[in-house]
């Protein structure tokens, strides 16, 4: 039976990558509300494409950080 000390390096980087990959989806949620939001208010097209120029690069980050948490849980499952 393991104790709590008995964590490995590998426990880390499966839980840590979960951890990253739910913060990415958090952010991509974040972006579909962003984007649905902006298209419902109906804004005139230059207007609308500001909103998804500001929600871009987060979309973006949002998705290098669960690809990042994804190799990371891979990484720690191969290892281990």
């Amino acid at each position: 039976m393991e104790n709590a000390s008995d964590i490995t390096i590998f426990d880390a980087l499966i839980w840590s990558g979960a951890l990253l990959s739910l913060a990415g989806l958090c952010g991509l949620v974040w972006c579909i509300v962003f984007v649905a939001r902006a298209r419902r208010a109906k804004l005139p097209e230059e207007a609308l494409r500001e909103k998804l120029r500001r929600a871009l690069p987060l979309n973006l980050g949002s998705l290098f950080l669960s690809a990042i948490g994804l190799m990371l849980v891979i990484l720690g499952i191969f290892l281990a």
